[in-house]
């Protein structure tokens, strides 16, 4: 489916259960393959970052009747701000947000030549496991895409890229389990395959920063094409994520906002029992977010 200088002076006094200091180590990411677990180690988020819990954070995702974790890093503190400590670790399918790494390597495989592309409409979709959406059912470009979040332009990309390719370009980024055992080619919307609210930061800021294995021009017009958001004084560069497997709501809504000579990474994800099925749950991804970084005095 598809900066302020002070913004630690600005967090709110917290109780021992709301916020600890800890290292970074104990949460980075473990990734299930044995032969990454050397090289899990963010090149750019380093061991020594502090983090703050806050735990009172729960009360936005309480108040869209989800179970959430958002993961936030403060780019010039060097600082962690996590609604928790085991969520933010725990990984689900990246569902769209997975478009994301998925131009990259669309890109870098020279599968498109740039986000102006044109995937050809190919007749039909599932519509029972992607909803019905008429209006994304034509010849459309990369770019246009990525920004309606037509997962079927997505799922024929892949089709060319192939598991073996997606398998090298992930594992160079560090991101997710790296398990592809989903037999569709969609395997970010369904199957196995998983990141978590952390794993998704540290890609975004290694994106940001240019460090992950893709050339510069690649990076460029993927940054390009997240701008979600522009006003005077901040902009927003992001992308929602919506799947359905196993009865659940998976959502998320990662990017990052610069502001002031800052930028903070985010990645909300927020699930739900699809028997407790709420009409807010596509808005609550971006009202939660939006209200935490509100609270933490970075967005108006």
């Amino acid at each position: 489916m598809s900066e302020p200088e002070g913004l630690i002076k600005k967090l709110r006094p917290a109780t021992p259960s709301m916020r600890f200091i800890l290292l970074i180590f104990g949460f980075v990411p473990v990734l299930a393959f044995s032969q990454l677990r050397e090289n899990q180690q963010s090149k750019t988020v380093k061991m020594n970052d502090s983090i703050i819990v806050r735990s009172d954070f729960k009360k936005y995702f309480d108040a869209c009747q989800v179970d959430g974790s958002i993961a936030i890093y403060d780019n010039t503190k060097k600082v962690w701000i996590l609604s928790d400590t085991l969520g933010t670790k725990k990984q689900n399918l990246p569902a769209s947000t997975f478009k994301v790494i998925n131009m990259l390597i669309a890109l870098e495989t020279r599968v498109i030549k740039d986000e102006n592309e044109i995937v050809k409409w190919p007749g039909k979709t599932d519509t029972v496991k992607y909803g019905d959406r008429p209006n994304i059912y034509h010849d459309i470009s990369v770019k246009e895409a990525f920004e309606v979040s037509a997962g079927w332009a997505f799922i024929e990309l892949s089709k060319k890229i192939g598991k073996e390719r997606y398998r090298t370009y992930l594992a160079k980024c560090r991101y997710g389990n790296l398990d592809l055992s989903h037999n569709d080619p969609d395997f970010w919307n369904y199957g196995k395959f998983a990141i978590s609210p952390i794993n998704q930061v540290t890609f975004l800021k290694e994106l940001y920063d240019g460090r992950l294995p893709f050339s510069k021009r690649n990076m460029d017009i993927v940054k390009r094409v997240m701008l979600s958001e522009q006003q005077q004084g901040y902009n927003i560069r992001s992308k929602t994520g919506w799947t359905r497997q196993d009865g659940i709501n998976t959502g998320w809504w990662i990017g990052y906002l610069t502001m002031n000579n800052n930028v903070y990474f985010f990645a909300n994800r927020l699930l739900q029992n699809r028997k407790n099925n709420q009409l807010s749950f596509g808005n609550c991804r971006k009202d939660i977010t939006l209200s935490i970084l509100k609270d933490l005095g970075i967005y108006l």
